[in-house]
């Protein structure tokens, strides 16, 4: 087999193609096994090492909500200042402000 031998396959997740009946017993023996009989001896467990090296999701975008607020004067004019981008600028400083105090609990 050349490099430029190769198979392609397209899903549209949106229709995703029909499950044989093969596929469907073997999900349906899977869902009738007891969770205490899975073997989950290949997992590492998770340390406080682990999650303090962890990094978020790179392609995590939280979903954004429209609101209507109303701040000071001045505040408004300090944020637009720095040019565009100040309402992204106003959440990273809320959102700074909201971890440093759940970090407290």
């Amino acid at each position: 087999m050349n490099r430029n031998d190769h198979v392609g396959y397209a899903l549209d997740p949106d229709h995703p193609p029909a499950l044989t009946a093969a596929e469907r017993a073997e999900l349906k023996a899977l869902a009738a096994v007891p969770d205490d009989d899975i073997d989950r001896s290949d997992i590492p467990p998770l340390t406080e090492d682990f999650f303090a090296s962890a990094v978020r999701n790179p392609f995590y975008r939280p979903v954004k909500a429209q609101l209507t607020t109303r701040i000071d004067a001045d505040v408004l004019a300090w944020l637009k200042a720095g040019g565009r981008g100040y309402q992204t600028k106003l959440n990273a400083i809320l959102r700074q402000a909201m971890l440093r105090e759940t970090a407290k609990d």
